[in-house]
């Protein structure tokens, strides 16, 4: 008990002076640093990759539908949140749109999450009954229908079609994504942690087991499918803030596949992993690697290789390299402790563990 107590405050401790960092940051930092554009949507992508791990990785649920959920609120908010003047612009072809009234930020981020998980709720019913591929194709095909639905013309007046929807309110500073995800990811691991999370748990391991222990395997899934998919809404809704405009054509299958694999390179079953490697994810892929695009000459010697879209080659034989070599993934199904840092600190390469089971195995034979 006090241990935990104790993990409690150092965990706001520790969130305290991130989000000291992140302002400090703000304050010495240009706006247009690539550090915030990595900050700003890792943060997104950590909120939705740890929805995504609810669902596969702590439910055993293959579910492929998280860019549907995403698509749902984004346009959920943005349509909420354009200001009543400028909506003759937007919607400038079907004469000023449906809606004619804002909401607040706060409340059309909580509607877009309970958009997303109306929809899952819905298609939940039919879908959930299956299992393995059979899921995965079946929640594949509804977020590829419902982004042709959202483009459709008779829907122009709500979603405006394949028009883009924009001038909706953005991103006040980098600590507003930060804060939306950490309360939302907060959220998801107090739930694990719960009778839920443990039922959750219990179905991915042995589903014949957790029903015969009395667990209600339906409901439990819809309660899993419900919930991943209102953060993944609530996460679509804060990637509209950062994109500034939103189509329905950008969110593709290719999104969901992007945020499966931050969850299977952090660890499925890991909350701390998915949020490592959204930001590591994000860092390798518009960061760090972006040199690789460019031409480069030293002297009157061309670099070879180098040249445009050298990048995703090299980072996706990082990627491969990084599953061939963590086959768990980074986390595996561990979560960060501040007694793993400590022990990590005083023996980074466990160094002294092996030489210290090397002397018990010793004993133990003599």
């Amino acid at each position: 008990m006090i241990k935990n107590k104790k993990n409690t405050i150092l965990g706001f401790c520790a969130l305290a002076a991130l989000f000291l960092v992140l302002f400090v940051l703000e304050k010495l930092l240009p706006t247009g640093s690539m550090l915030f554009v990595v900050l700003k949507k890792g943060a997104i992508y950590a909120l939705v990759a740890a929805s995504m791990n609810l669902l596969n990785g702590f439910t055993g649920l293959f579910s492929l539908g998280q860019a549907g959920f995403m698509l749902i609120g984004a346009y959920c908010y943005a349509i909420f949140t354009i200001p009543v003047q400028h909506r003759d612009a937007v919607y400038q072809y079907f004469d000023g749109g449906l809606i004619q009234f804002t909401v607040p930020v706060v409340v059309a981020l909580i509607m877009a999450g309970l958009a997303a998980a109306i929809f899952a709720a819905l298609i939940g019913l039919p879908v959930l009954r299956l299992k393995s591929d059979y899921l995965a194709i079946a929640t594949l095909g509804f977020a590829e229908i419902i982004r042709a639905i959202f483009q459709w013309d008779a829907l122009g007046p709500l979603t405006n079609a394949s028009n883009v929807l924009r001038r909706y309110p953005l991103f006040s500073s980098t600590l507003f994504p930060f804060i939306v995800a950490g309360i939302c990811i907060a959220i998801i691991v107090l739930l694990i942690n719960s009778s839920y999370g443990r039922a959750f748990k219990a179905i991915r391991d042995d589903e014949v087991a957790a029903e015969a222990m009395g667990i209600n395997l339906f409901k439990h899934k819809q309660m899993a499918f419900v919930i991943s998919s209102f953060f993944a809404g609530v996460g679509g809704a804060l990637l509209a803030m950062y994109q500034t405009t939103i189509q329905a054509n950008a969110f593709k299958s290719a999104m969901t596949y992007e945020i499966l694999l931050i969850v299977v390179i952090g660890g499925i079953g890991s909350i701390s992993g998915s949020c490592i490697a959204s930001f590591l994810f994000i860092a390798c892929s518009e960061w760090w690697l972006r040199f690789l695009d460019a031409e480069t000459y030293i002297g009157a010697f061309k670099v070879p290789l180098l040249r445009s879209g050298f990048r995703k080659v090299v980072f996706s034989i990082v990627i491969m390299a990084v599953v061939l070599f963590y086959s768990k993934g980074l986390m595996g199904d561990k979560e960060i402790s501040f007694q793993g840092i400590s022990g990590f600190i005083k023996d980074p390469f466990g160094l002294v563990s092996r030489r210290k089971k090397k002397t018990e195995g010793v004993h133990i034979d003599g």
